[in-house]
């Protein structure tokens, strides 16, 4: 089969498509710093005409997330609207929208740092329990240190299964960049967790709640629509579900496999066999996210 076209950056993109559903982490920024480009591609699509809605698989609520994005030098005249799953996972337990959020219970343990609370802030009906003995459900954000392993978990995962507690899960990323490292997320616990017969609830990328959110957004045909992520498990896999073209980064999360830390363009060889071994494939490739 045919490799997706590698494309330079944004420019071959801006005729054919009139919204962009823009990952943040591997795409604008790694975590310490935005990528060299990345701003000003960002000010070329708006001085274009063009919808963007910054959609993150971070834990962390709306405002918290938009003000690092602001330190980092992506400030809100840049975008549209920022969705983050921790901001739609916070939205469930608050509004209950189906069966699984109404049978929660009040009590919840937070699986996370100190810095997620806020997930867990003006929900009415629902206290934070200092041990997972005493909660009615989970609520996963991740890790809390970057060296840190799942196995670090057991004992919460362990707490959780022998009460059959259900687990809200606000980040399905397994491993997120953090400058030149990588780090452990809360979807790698999670899916430890539903592996041992664990209950989950997902909220973010690559389920469809999040793009229906950013469909709502953008109003506009998705066939005008291209998401752009670093990550085929979610970025391109949820783009494909929602309908819209996919564009995959490759200085991100599949450097490593595809040897592209200095932001060049991938081989041919070794992209093929990255795609290969997934179930989905972008439409294009961009070795950075720049114009």
């Amino acid at each position: 089969m045919a490799l997706p076209p590698i494309l330079p950056g944004m420019a071959a993109l801006v005729d054919a498509h009139d919204g962009f559903v823009l990952d943040l982490w591997g795409v604008l920024h790694d975590g310490v710093a935005a990528y060299p480009g990345a701003v000003d591609a960002l000010a070329r699509l708006r001085a274009a005409g063009k919808r963007i809605v910054l959609l993150s698989n971070s834990p962390g609520r709306r405002a918290s997330v938009a003000a690092r994005m602001a330190a980092l030098g992506i400030v809100p005249d840049l975008y549209d609207a920022l969705v983050t799953s921790g901001e739609t996972a916070h939205a469930a337990m608050r509004d209950r929208p189906d069966d699984a959020h109404r049978a929660l219970g009040p009590r919840a343990y937070l699986l996370g740092p100190p810095r997620d609370t806020g997930i867990l802030e003006g929900l009415p009906g629902i206290a934070r329990v200092a041990s997972p003995q005493d909660a009615d459900f989970i609520v996963n954000t991740g890790a809390d240190a970057i060296e840190e392993t799942a196995d670090l978990y057991d004992p919460v995962l362990d707490a959780g299964l022998a009460r059959d507690l259900p687990m809200v899960c606000a980040n399905p990323d397994l491993e997120v960049m953090v400058g030149d490292r990588m780090a452990i997320c809360a979807g790698l616990i999670a899916e430890r967790y539903a592996a041992r017969g664990g209950r989950v609830i997902w909220h973010g990328k690559p389920h469809p709640g999040v793009y229906a959110t950013c469909r709502t957004i953008l109003a506009m045909p998705d066939a005008r629509v291209m998401a752009v992520g670093d990550t085929l498990r979610t970025d391109v896999a949820g783009a494909r579900a929602a309908g819209f073209a996919a564009a995959l980064v490759t200085v991100g999360i599949h450097r490593d496999d595809l040897g592209t830390h200095d932001g060049g363009p991938p081989e041919p060889a070794r992209l093929a066999a990255l795609l290969a071994r997934s179930p989905v494939r972008p439409d294009v490739v961009l070795p950075r996210f720049v114009w």
